[in-house]
């Protein structure tokens, strides 16, 4: 019996990935570890003119320039001042340039289970940057759905 509950441990293994926590407001939103490149604590950005509202600027990290954008603006949330816990998140969307995202802060790194996710209501235009509904504990998490984010639908 011990081998059989020891299959299905890797099994079930198999159907869980590892994901960034980050929090923007009340909101918990997960992305895949897979995207993630790098954590950085805020920094000066540079503006570039006549883009969207949501972006920021650019940074450059160790010789890299790095779009960033603010997920507080793309997700049509009020703009709030820059703390100790705000991280810019750099990721790497398949094939894209690397992507800086601003969050209020990072809280963890969980594994999650896909038999806990639930897919949203695609029909719902608000809910185009989320891919999955999480469940952990009594928390609900909203992973994020990295390629839309490069794509300006706005």
């Amino acid at each position: 019996m011990d081998d059989i509950q020891k299959l299905e441990g890797a099994v079930k293994k198999l159907d869980a990935a590892q994901y960034i926590i980050a929090t923007i407001g009340n909101e918990q939103f997960g992305i895949d570890i897979s995207y993630i490149d790098n954590i950085v604590r805020m920094q000066r950005i540079t503006r570039v003119p006549k883009t969207q509202k949501y972006f920021k600027g650019v940074i450059n990290l160790r010789g890299v320039v790095i779009p960033v954008m603010s997920l507080r603006l793309k997700f049509g949330l009020e703009e709030i001042e820059d703390t100790n816990a705000t991280r810019i998140i750099i990721i790497k969307p398949d094939n894209v340039t690397p992507l800086g995202v601003i969050v209020d802060s990072v809280v963890e790194v969980l594994t999650l289970d896909e038999a806990d996710m639930d897919k949203p209501d695609n029909t719902d235009p608000r809910m185009q940057h989320i891919a999955m509904i999480a469940k952990h504990g009594d928390d609900l998490i909203s992973i994020l759905n990295i390629p839309s984010l490069t794509v300006d639908k706005e």
